[in-house]
């Protein structure tokens, strides 16, 4: 498995920004993105104050971005990061079913925040889950619920019907569906909130005719296209809903960083750029100096 130098979790004008600025300093990168039509920017008609492209659209301005840093040889890797787990002085990001290792980390994850259901929060680790491939298996040959706003939660609800008797698929937004069998159900209700019970891990959920109901199953999983930063990484201190960063970028987590509109106002794109910059540049200089002092 490749060690990258750097994971940049992202894929706006801040991300972009970081994998460019990585390159040129001579760092191998990789941009984990759940892809361009997710952004903020990209649904932005027009953009008329970023300083020298006047009146452009959201959508030409991020192409331009994504292309630019692909010439300098960043890699880049379409799905959700779906959890940063720390091994030693490596960090190792699940993006769907597949792990990549880097050396430092860099979140750029917009200022988007999912709202979770009631409940989800506290019964995330007992009985509902957000990672399909991670806790599969703990529900080998049970039902259970899948509860999904994005194309990515279609592909999870197959991959548990090798696994689980059978998997009900509820909507969280609309999105492509995945094919009903005799193992996928595809419901016409509305989530409410989960429960932990006896009978397992509740749904209630409210029916296409109004009425509200509920239903006990061996498991939950909810997949969304982001992640809250404190789910993603725990551990990582927060300033009210944004990712607490010095001047340099850094967070409180050793050789992880953070830039653009995850760390506060003005969320603006040439905010975010510079940020981008900042972080990578910070990112090179901690790299090369625990490279010296490991060789010291």
């Amino acid at each position: 498995m490749e060690l990258y130098d750097l994971i940049i979790i992202g894929g706006g004008p801040a991300a972009w920004s970081c994998g460019m600025t990585a390159r040129n300093r001579g760092l191998s990168c990789l941009v984990v993105t759940a892809g361009a039509s997710l952004s903020g920017l990209a649904k932005a008609h027009m953009i008329t104050n970023y300083p020298g492209v006047p009146n452009v659209s959201g959508e030409d301005l991020l192409a331009s971005f994504r292309a630019q840093a692909l010439d300098l040889g960043v890699e880049e890797k379409t799905g959700n990061a779906r959890q940063v787990m720390q091994s030693g002085d490596q960090f190792m990001v699940l993006v769907g079913n597949d792990i990549f290792q880097s050396r430092s980390l860099v979140l750029s994850l917009g200022a988007a925040r999912p709202k979770m259901l009631p409940g989800e929060e506290e019964m995330l680790g007992h009985g509902l889950s957000w990672c399909g491939t991670c806790d599969a298996m703990f529900h080998r040959n049970q039902p259970v619920a899948v509860i999904s706003s994005w194309n990515g939660g279609a592909e999870e609800a197959e991959f548990l019907a090798n696994v689980c008797s059978s998997v009900d698929y509820y909507t969280l937004a609309r999105h492509d569906l995945p094919e009903a069998s005799d193992k996928i159900h595809l419901l016409d209700a509305k989530p409410l909130s989960v429960t932990r019970s006896d009978a397992g891990s509740v749904l209630r959920f409210k029916n296409a005719d109004g009425t509200e109901d509920e239903k006990a199953y061996h498991g939950i999983f909810v997949f969304r296209p982001s992640v809250a930063p404190s789910q993603l990484l725990p551990g990582l201190r927060l300033r009210d809903v944004f990712i607490e960063v010095d001047t340099a970028m850094r967070t409180s987590v050793p050789l992880v960083y953070a830039c653009g509109d995850c760390t506060g106002r003005p969320l603006q794109i040439a905010k975010a750029v510079g940020e981008g910059n900042i972080a990578a540049i910070s990112a090179a200089e901690d790299l090369q100096a625990k490279d010296k002092e490991k060789n010291a």
